[in-house]
């Protein structure tokens, strides 16, 4: 079951995931209301929810239109169906304009609050914080409900899982309980009984994997985003205020908000497409020269946003690590197509020299280590050596010496890319390069591995590639007796 559930997530973009995921929230809460599980009828949330999208809409599209900033619909979508879930659908259903303002106000925060064309606060939080404090009207978190809970859990764990977000998850559910049974506790309350209350009668779950996990209001790095999960996990107690005002999830996300866009990358860039060349015989180079200088640590990498008609269920944004190196004018792309490659990547390769993409999200922690004494094995399989040609192509052009090896394994000779690079860096730098072909030698392997690095045990690993090839070489490396941490795993979900 884990594994479909994998294979299902490595299929899915996290934007698309998500929309399907509030998408079934909403069917949910539709089903359970017919059975008076919940107190709304099934045609007020229908209706309700009808409103919100349409309302976002179309205040997106004006909002657009105004600032001359390129659309989201999927992004759109996502905020509309948050809104929906935590706005109490109106009774009687002509009490109307609190969903009206709510979704204006979301949309107008992704184009007024921003700055450098990114914005700042979660849409769907900023919102209800306004209108709480302009017209009196709140969120009431209606999502957060017994019946509803095991859909939010389970749907929400796919969501967490697929981001790969676990940790600032768990930091924040550990900050929030701790806070909120810490000040029972001291009130003399039961905390089993409170404990259920959080679970099951608020919208902790929900809020955590949803909102908590907004890729373009949190933190890049793991140890900010433990950090941020923290911070809001500590506020989102209802017993945290300063004089009469008192915390709410959305006062509490909004503060989050602050310390991530204070500690963030803040560049948001619109790239013109220099050049396109074939680099193997499924694998294009996408040479893209910047509006504007982006300072980047070689390994990271960004989202990228390609709008285009006939999106697939993949929709309109990627991941990518950034190949290029700093000490290079243009930002270099290489990505690898399949039979079966997704809209954005067919729309990529029509691209035309000109054109212009989104790139934003600066993040990732797959980075070299700061002590230069550290030695170092780079595994790569397939286009995920793209990082690894960020940081040796770094390397090399700052004439940087390190004790490191790369082992770059292929199916056929004529997938191997960069090969001029690291060549290059073979001979300036010293460095070992290991071109493994399978159909000829095989897939690499233990053997192969202690034969070629004696010291692999003092070694750190740096892995990327398609995810059964990095799972692959972990298994491998945790046979031969490598700890845990020495191996580092390339967040890359952008093979598909």
């Amino acid at each position: 079951m884990l594994k479909l559930i994998d294979n299902f997530l490595n299929k899915t973009t996290m934007y698309r995931l998500a929309l399907y995921y509030l998408a079934f929230l909403i069917a949910a809460a539709v089903a359970l209301s017919f059975f008076g599980a919940l107190p709304y009828s099934p045609l007020a949330i229908i209706v309700s929810t009808l409103i919100i999208i349409i309302f976002c809409l179309a205040a997106n599209n004006v909002f657009a239109y105004v600032f001359e900033a390129p659309s989201n619909i999927e992004s759109v979508i996502i905020t509309a169906l948050i809104l929906a879930l935590i706005i109490s659908p109106p009774a009687p259903l002509h009490n109307l304009a609190f969903l009206g303002w709510a979704s204006i106000l979301a949309m107008a925060s992704k184009y007024i609050l921003a700055i450098n064309k990114k914005h700042i606060f979660n849409p769907a939080a900023i919102a209800v914080a306004i209108t709480a404090l302009a017209i009196s009207q709140t969120a009431s978190w209606w999502v957060g409900n017994l019946y509803m809970a095991p859909f939010v859990f389970l749907g929400g764990l796919m969501v967490v899982r697929k981001i790969q977000r676990e940790d600032m998850f768990a930091a924040f559910l550990i900050a929030a309980f701790a806070t909120i049974l810490g000040s029972n506790f001291l009130k003399g309350q039961d905390l089993i009984a409170t404990a259920k209350t959080v679970l099951f009668y608020t919208p902790v779950l929900f809020f955590s994997c949803i909102m908590l996990t907004e890729p373009m209001t949190t933190p890049p790095k793991k140890n900010l985003r433990i950090w941020y999960g923290l911070l809001v996990g500590f506020l989102f107690a209802p017993a945290i205020h300063i004089g009469s005002v008192y915390s709410t999830p959305e006062l509490a996300l909004l503060a989050g908000n602050i310390f991530s866009y204070i500690v963030s990358p803040k560049e948001k860039l619109v790239l013109k497409l220099k050049e396109k060349i074939k680099i193997a015989p499924d694998a294009y180079d996408f040479i893209f020269q910047p509006d504007r200088q982006l300072a980047f640590a070689p390994g990271q990498y960004m989202e990228w946003t390609l709008g285009h008609e006939h999106q697939d269920n993949r929709g309109m944004r990627r991941f990518f690590t950034i190949a290029s190196s700093p000490t290079e004018k243009n930002i270099r792309m290489g990505i690898k197509f399949y039979d079966n490659s997704s809209s954005f990547k067919k729309s990529l390769l029509a691209m035309k020299n000109g054109a212009s993409i989104v790139a934003s999200q600066l993040a990732g922690d797959f980075v070299l280590p700061k002590n230069p004494n550290q030695k170092l094995v780079l595994m790569a399989g397939g286009i995920g050596i793209t990082p690894f040609r960020s940081m040796i192509k770094n390397l090399s052009d700052n004439n940087t010496k390190r004790s490191l090896t790369l082992i770059y394994s292929n199916k056929t000779e004529k997938d191997i890319v960069y090969k001029e690079i690291f060549d290059e860096a073979e001979k300036k730098l010293g460095i070992k390069v290991i071109y493994n072909v399978t159909e000829k030698n095989g897939r690499v392997d233990g053997q192969m591995i202690a034969k070629n690095i004696p010291d692999y045990m003092e070694r750190m690993f740096y892995l990327s590639g398609p995810h059964g090839m990095v799972d692959g070489f972990e298994e491998i490396l945790l046979k031969l007796g490598v700890a845990k941490k020495q191996i580092k795993k390339d967040f890359f979900p952008g093979f598909v």
